[in-house]
């Protein structure tokens, strides 16, 4: 598994009963905290082997560092952020790369292992299936937000909670309930992800925007045009694949366009076994919203309502 239809990761069998699922993310920072960014960005690139039904095995970091404009210091809590999310998540890290850059980046190549008769992959989805979403909506408006001085330490500390969470709690989960497809909601927003598997498992899917649960002002930052640019970009690659009611408000469609930095899980589940999965995520600690489901093959990809 590669490039053919916008999966989280590759997947390269090894034989009958492993294979190695493999993906690489690195970005500038988002928050001030050099160990809680250091987090993020590990949570971020661990969750696509997460998304696939994997177990994360090794990490490399890679590492763009401006020497001589921030403190060494600075690259300390920033691996050390890292390689703490790493060992939570049960997994070593076994090298990596730094080059001079003017600009800060960090990031992880991981590699995890599946079952090759469990990929969980994002084109599965079957109609009548129920769709659910792992974590609230806005985590890029409130980065930009915090980029702007718009927002306060409280919900900055919020975020950046969320964003170091692992998915490993709701993967497992999701793989206990034989789910049908799944992939994690990170840059191409909640929309765009799910154009990925509507169009992966050649279906319509239809959201319910009163069950979509969102951050803490993400709303309100909305409405003062805290929106980063890759909103934008999101909308205008849905375009032609998507139907929103007109009653929907705008700076709900902002939230839903919204590129997410570690974002939560987007799981389709049969229906017959959504109940008792909402229940065991639950007996778990965990969060799952059913926010909408899937259908047969309409004129548009994905319908918002």
């Amino acid at each position: 598994m590669g490039f053919n239809q916008a999966d989280d990761a590759g997947v390269f069998r090894i034989n009958e009963q492993q294979a190695l699922v493999q993906t690489v993310d690195f970005f500038p920072p988002i928050v001030d905290d050099p160990y809680q960014f250091g987090q993020i960005a590990a949570a971020n690139a661990l969750s696509d082997v997460y998304a696939m039904g994997g177990r994360p095995l090794t990490a490399l970091n890679i590492v763009a560092f401006p020497v001589g404009d921030l403190p060494d210091s600075y690259l300390t809590e920033i691996l050390r952020g890292g390689g703490d999310k790493i060992a939570e998540a049960g997994a070593v890290v076994v090298g990596g790369h730094s080059i001079k850059d003017k600009e800060l980046k960090y990031g992880l190549a991981v590699t995890g292992v599946v079952d090759p008769h469990r990929i969980i992959t994002n084109g599965g989805a079957r109609p009548g299936d129920r769709l659910f979403l792992t974590k609230p909506l806005g985590t890029g408006l409130i980065t930009t937000g915090i980029k702007r001085r718009a927002v306060g330490p409280e919900l900055e500390r919020i975020v950046s909670a969320q964003m170091a969470q692992l998915n490993r709690g709701a993967a497992g989960m999701m793989v206990r309930h034989n789910a049908h497809a799944a992939t994690d909601i990170t840059g191409y927003g909640l929309l765009g992800h799910a154009l990925e598997m509507a169009l992966a498992s050649d279906v319509t899917i239809r959201l319910a925007t009163r069950l979509i649960p969102l951050m803490p002002q993400a709303l309100e930052l909305a409405e003062a045009k805290m929106i980063p640019g890759g909103a934008n970009a999101n909308r205008e690659f849905l375009q032609g694949h998507l139907h929103i009611a007109d009653d929907v408000p705008e700076n709900v469609q902002v939230v839903l366009f919204d590129p997410q930095t570690s974002g939560g899980l987007f799981i389709a589940i049969e229906d017959d076994d959504a109940e008792k999965f909402a229940a065991d995520l639950e007996q778990a600690g965990l969060f799952g919203w059913m926010i909408g489901q899937v259908e047969p093959r309409q004129e548009h990809r994905i319908v918002v309502e």
